[in-house]
């Protein structure tokens, strides 16, 4: 069965967030909240990991996961940014956003898109965020919709009963919605709205 920490989502005990984050350098997966719904993540470049997250969504190999960043500069170390994209983040960040960008080398390639792109985000949560800043890497982030079904879970207790024999850790920071983020892609020369979401697209629009 899986591990279960109920954490404070404002401030968040440093014991069981440095013990989160050892799940995931022992290449553990888990269930964990962010300012939009909950998600699954692992250490970024976990191959093994990411394949676990992949079959417990029953993903295909299309299907793209978003790197969950501590703050702007990480998000900069692997994307590339030129000023107005980095003015439209720096001005949505933290925030209900993902923005797809060129991504650096910096980026595992088995996390990369067909056009070399990926998803960065920087949410309003700060157990997302101090999840980020312990691990010193993105987390590996997908949203936990079940195959089938439309919503994200929310209920901890479905969590635990559906995906305690999957996951080594869930975290329980309380509620969550069930409205994804704003896409917003950053690759050319004028944003581009992919999905609309929680956060407003007046700005890219």
């Amino acid at each position: 069965m899986s591990q279960y920490f109920q954490i404070h989502p404002d401030d968040p005990q440093q014991r069981l967030m440095n013990q989160a984050v050892a799940i995931m350098r022992r290449g553990g997966v888990i269930v964990y909240p962010t300012d939009s719904c909950y998600a699954l993540g692992c250490h970024l470049g976990d191959k093994a990991a990411m394949e676990r997250i992949r079959r417990i969504r029953k993903l295909d190999d299309r299907h793209d996961f978003t790197l969950v960043c501590r703050d702007l500069s990480e998000i900069s170390l692997y994307a590339r940014i030129d000023n107005t994209a980095f003015r439209l983040i720096k001005n949505h960040t933290p925030g209900p956003y993902t923005f797809i960008l060129k991504a650096t080398a910096e980026v595992p390639r088995r996390s990369l898109t067909r056009r070399k792109t990926i998803g960065l985000r920087v949410p309003d949560s700060a157990i997302a965020q101090g999840l980020s800043t312990y691990l010193d890497d993105p987390i590996m982030s997908v949203t936990l919709i079940m195959p089938g079904e439309e919503l994200p879970m929310t209920d901890r207790d479905e969590m635990l009963s559906r995906l305690g024999h999957d996951v080594d850790l869930v975290i329980d920071g309380g509620p969550c919605g069930i409205e994804p983020t704003t896409v917003v892609d950053l690759t050319d020369d004028s944003p581009r709205v992919v999905r609309r979401g929680l956060g407003s697209t007046q700005a890219f629009e």
